[in-house]
């Protein structure tokens, strides 16, 4: 997650405060990064990268944009296409058992990101003070 990140995500993406959701962005990309088997964390980081329009680095320079974490659509997120994936992500356990078995917490993350950044329902998905303290 770099500035440049931060700087381009579209104002009518995410509903709630911009320093907060780029706090929990920030939190959960940090603990996926430090190499945590964690699906959850891994999933809210995905989640507010996709939501923020920012594209996937690797080694050689930067890959291109990520594709929805729900539905695995692609291109760039827009009012109408996150309310979809939001709606997508309700199911996603029934429609893609696999995925639920083999990366536990990844369902639960993004659907409680959406619903938090885009929808405004319920806690931020990932404990910003917690991890902070745990440093």
């Amino acid at each position: 997650m770099t500035e440049a990140d931060v700087a381009g995500l579209p104002p009518g993406n995410v509903r709630v405060q911009r320093d907060e959701f780029v706090a929990v962005w920030r939190a959960a990309s940090e603990h996926d990064d430090r190499g945590v088997d964690d699906w959850y964390a891994g999933a809210v980081a995905t989640t507010c990268r996709w939501l923020a329009t920012a594209p996937v680095r690797l080694s050689s320079g930067p890959a291109g944009l990520l594709r929805s974490p729900a539905s695995r659509r692609s291109g760039v997120p827009y009012e109408e296409l996150i309310e979809a994936e939001y709606v997508e992500a309700l199911t996603l356990e029934q429609r893609r058992p696999r995925l639920a078995r083999t990366r536990p917490g990844w369902c639960e993350g993004v659907r409680d990101t959406l619903r938090w950044a885009w929808r405004r329902e319920g806690p931020p998905p990932y404990e910003v003070l917690a991890e902070q303290s745990a440093r």
